[in-house]
């Protein structure tokens, strides 16, 4: 990066330029995390391709923007828009199938007031479509991790199982940006978040290093156009 500074000797002034370190800067993309935040906590939803003009042309001029994502068999239209987003400049796209896993039934016991006979109901808690890309991610932060100081990274997650990950980069890089959202609402007086305690912790313990941006405060660059 180059900088105009003047210089005197004399009576003269000399137009110089300094120059100054390259900042670099790589985002990692949780595509199925940082998409459910934004539908479920901020009411829409993401058009990748212009949250990659986001980060490589506008605001951030990111070296790279790696996605991580599942796609569902069957599914030509989000698979189509992956694929087209790795045809761009320093975009590169980890995309995985997507796979249904079980959660784990919920036991509830109740004790009758009359008779204090146990009644036990099993309650079947659906499940989770998943594409564990976690591993991938890791490998890509990890590769591109260096001792030069001046890296910034762009992390858009909520997911606590990155903590780790996150505090050791901290170490070496300039700077680190974890995107989410932390609002939180009830459902059937069970309280729903997606942004992690684990982050909310780290980001408190590293905060000369590790900062947090609303993915809400995107919104208007961001979401998808429904026609």
């Amino acid at each position: 990066m180059n900088r105009r500074a003047t210089a005197r000797k004399g009576g003269c002034v000399f137009l110089c330029r300094v120059i100054l370190p390259y900042m670099r800067r790589y985002a990692f993309i949780d595509v199925q995390n940082t998409e459910s935040t934004a539908q479920q906590f901020c009411g829409f939803s993401i058009d990748w391709k212009k949250l990659y003009e986001y980060l490589h042309d506008e605001k951030w001029s990111c070296d790279k923007i790696f996605f991580y994502t599942g796609i569902e068999i069957g599914d030509d239209r989000l698979a189509s828009e992956f694929e087209n987003l790795a045809k761009l400049h320093g975009c590169v796209v980890r995309a995985k199938p997507i796979f249904l896993y079980k959660r784990k039934d919920k036991t509830i016991r109740i004790n009758c007031v009359k008779c204090q006979e146990e009644n036990v109901s099993v309650v079947e808690m659906g499940y989770d479509r998943k594409a564990n890309c976690d591993v991938e991610l890791t490998m890509d932060v990890l590769e591109n991790t260096t001792t030069d100081p001046e890296v910034e990274f762009l992390i858009f997650t909520g997911d606590g199982d990155f903590e780790p990950l996150i505090r050791k980069i901290a170490d070496v890089a300039k700077r680190l940006y974890i995107i989410s959202n932390t609002k939180k609402f009830e459902v059937a007086g069970l309280i729903k978040a997606r942004f992690s305690s684990k982050l909310k912790r780290l980001l408190e313990d590293r905060n000369d290093k590790i900062f947090f941006i609303n993915i809400d405060n995107l919104k208007n660059r961001i979401k998808r156009d429904i026609p």
